[in-house]
């Protein structure tokens, strides 16, 4: 079960990390983006170092703080951890290799209740010099599905953000539909998450999923880069927030269709698995520059 103090003090120790170039450029091929640069020509440079740009979703993998729920003075059943929701604030466009200080912290934890999970919010900050000068702060929810009811009635003082806006009730403006590769989870987890629910056929299955399920930082990628495609021109610079939430797993190989509704500098979206019609992310929003 859960420890509450344990999980709230957890000390992650500040890391120094490079948004290294070829880094970068391997998240956008896990993605997809080497193949439409003939669609698309901005897309060659995400994946080309002559005029190398930075996908905005690139962060959320930078500083990520690996398997922690898995160290058993947690008491989280690591096994049934997934990803709830990501917001992502971009201060500034990331920059391929710059060195930036990254501190991750435990902001929040909230009891469902019995049989019903428990969520953690994990703020992280990305800055460069002595660590005054952010580039991106982000804030992800993780849902613990084996962990509720470890306050056992307690009120805890915890709560999370507002919840995100839902996608209109109108036909999308527009959208992008893109099927995935069977491999995509296997080349994803290299930028990072090496969870082996999205490798390891048996751990897939002892979480209740028929089989390895892609990573929903991944989708969440995907879903950028549908964004870029579409209402960007394939320009990461004018993407200043991108925040969704996890409904429902996306397996690799699948079709994703990503529906996209313009209001002003903001977009709404969520995405769907097209051969089950599932929507896999939900409650998308997005903020460009002006």
């Amino acid at each position: 079960m859960l420890d509450y103090d344990a999980v709230k003090t957890w000390a992650f120790p500040e890391q120094s990390v490079r948004c290294d170039a070829s880094a970068s450029i391997l998240y956008a091929l896990s993605l997809g983006l080497g193949d439409d640069v003939a669609i698309h020509a901005r897309s060659l440079d995400y994946v080309y170092e002559k005029q190398l740009r930075v996908l905005p979703t690139f962060a959320v993998t930078l500083g990520f703080p690996g398997s922690w729920m898995s160290d058993p003075r947690t008491g989280i059943d690591y096994k049934k951890v997934v990803h709830g929701e990501q917001r992502l604030s971009l201060h500034r466009p990331l920059r391929p290799d710059t060195t930036l200080r990254v501190r991750n912290r435990i902001a929040a934890i909230v009891d469902k209740g019995p049989g019903r999970g428990a969520l953690v919010l994990i703020e992280r900050v990305l800055a460069e010099g002595d660590g005054s000068s952010v580039v991106a702060s982000m804030q992800q929810v993780t849902f613990c599905r084996g962990d509720g009811g470890f306050s056992a009635g307690g009120a805890l003082p915890d709560t999370l953000p507002a919840p995100l806006p839902r996608v209109p009730e109108l036909t999308p403006d527009t959208v992008h539909t893109a099927t995935t590769r069977t491999d995509m989870a296997l080349l994803y987890r290299l930028s990072g998450d090496r969870n082996p629910l999205h490798a390891d056929p048996h751990v897939a299955a002892a979480a209740g999923f028929p089989r390895p399920i892609l990573h929903g930082l991944a989708t969440y990628g995907l879903a950028c880069k549908a964004l870029l495609a579409t209402v960007c021109d394939g320009d990461e610079t004018q993407i200043a927030e991108f925040s969704a939430r996890f409904t429902a797993p996306m397996y690799p190989g699948e079709s994703l269709e990503t529906q996209i509704w313009l209001a002003g500098t903001s977009v709404h979206f969520r995405c769907r698995a097209v051969e089950r019609d599932q929507i896999v992310l939900d409650n998308g929003i997005a903020r460009l520059r002006d």
